[in-house]
C-alpha cells in the first residue's frame, strides 16, 4: 500500500483468475462466472449527497484493470458530471419519469447479467441487484433498502469493503461457496 494507491492493496494476482476486462470465478456450489462490468449505484452507494465518498476513487481506478465499471444514477443531485470527470469511467443518467429500477435492471440485462456484477443500496437497485450474476449490497451513509438486502447475494458494511471484495476476489469466493 502507499501514496500511488491511495492506502488501497493492489488486486491479488492468482485465483480466481483475471485478465484485463474479465474477472473469472469459481465458486465452489454455485458455478463459474466470467464477469466482465461492475454496474454501481451513485447516491447511497459511491457517494452521498452527490459526493464521492473517501477511498472510493482510487479503488475504482484500481478496478478499471479487472472489470468495466458503469455508474447509473437519477442524478438526484446534480453531481453526474462531476462524478464522470473524476473517475474517468461511464456514467449513465437514468431517464427521468421512468422506473428506474427498471432502467437499472434493462441496463444490466442488456450488458449481459450473466457476466454483471451489480452493487447498490436503494428500493431501486433490488432488480439490479437481483438480475445480475452477483448483486452486492451496501449497507452505506444513506441507509439501505431492506428489499435491496434480501435480493443480493451478499451485504457489506460500506462501499470500500464490498469494493475490496472485487480487488481481492478469493474473499468472494470465501463468502459465496456453499
Amino acid at each position: 500500500m502507499g501514496p500511488a494507491t491511495g492506502g488501497v492493496s493492489p488486486p491479488v494476482a492468482g485465483p480466481p483468475s483475471t485478465t484485463r476486462g474479465t474477472m473469472r470465478l469459481s465458486i465452489p456450489g454455485r458455478r463459474t462466472y466470467d464477469l466482465e462490468h461492475l454496474v454501481l449505484d451513485l447516491n447511497g452507494t459511491l457517494g452521498l449527497d452527490g459526493k464521492l465518498l473517501e477511498g472510493v476513487a482510487p479503488r475504482l481506478a484500481l478496478l478499471k484493470s479487472l472489470l468495466r465499471p458503469v455508474i447509473l444514477t437519477a442524478d438526484t443531485h446534480g453531481g453526474a458530471a462531476q462524478v464522470r470527470r473524476e473517475l474517468g469511467v461511464q456514467v449513465a443518467v437514468l431517464e427521468a419519469g421512468r422506473d428506474e429500477a427498471l432502467q437499472k435492471a434493462e441496463f444490466v440485462r442488456d450488458l449481459g447479467a450473466e457476466r454483471v456484477v451489480a452493487v447498490g443500496n436503494g428500493a431501486n437497485d433490488v432488480l439490479m441487484l437481483k438480475e445480475a450474476a452477483i448483486g452486492i449490497c451496501v449497507l452505506g451513509p444513506e441507509g439501505t433498502a431492506t428489499e435491496a438486502v434480501a435480493s443480493a447475494d451478499l451485504v457489506v458494511l460500506d462501499i470500500l469493503t464490498g469494493l475490496d471484495l472485487l480487488l481481492h476476489p478469493q474473499r468472494l469466493v470465501a463468502t459465496l461457496r456453499r
